[in-house]
């Protein structure tokens, strides 16, 4: 099966990951030690998201899934 890869959409959702990020005030090597996920990676929107690694950040964000996506639709 082949992978697809949405350059626009990961583009989206990396820039509010950024936003979720620094809205909570913490710096990227602070999420990755308290979530073992590399923020770093994601907003640079290196590599396609698993829906379970979006979930977890959402967590760590305080932030539900739904509310998550609005956020990504507003980067469009």
């Amino acid at each position: 099966m082949e992978k697809f890869y949405d350059d626009a959409l990961l583009t989206s959702m990396a820039a509010a990951f950024r936003i979720l990020r620094e809205k909570k005030g913490v710096s990227q090597e602070v999420v990755y030690f308290e979530t073992e996920i590399n923020i770093g990676r994601i907003e640079r929107a290196l590599f396609n998201l698993k829906i379970g690694t979006i979930s977890q950040l959402c967590k760590y964000y305080e932030i539900k899934l739904s509310d998550f996506f609005k956020l990504v639709e507003k980067q469009k």
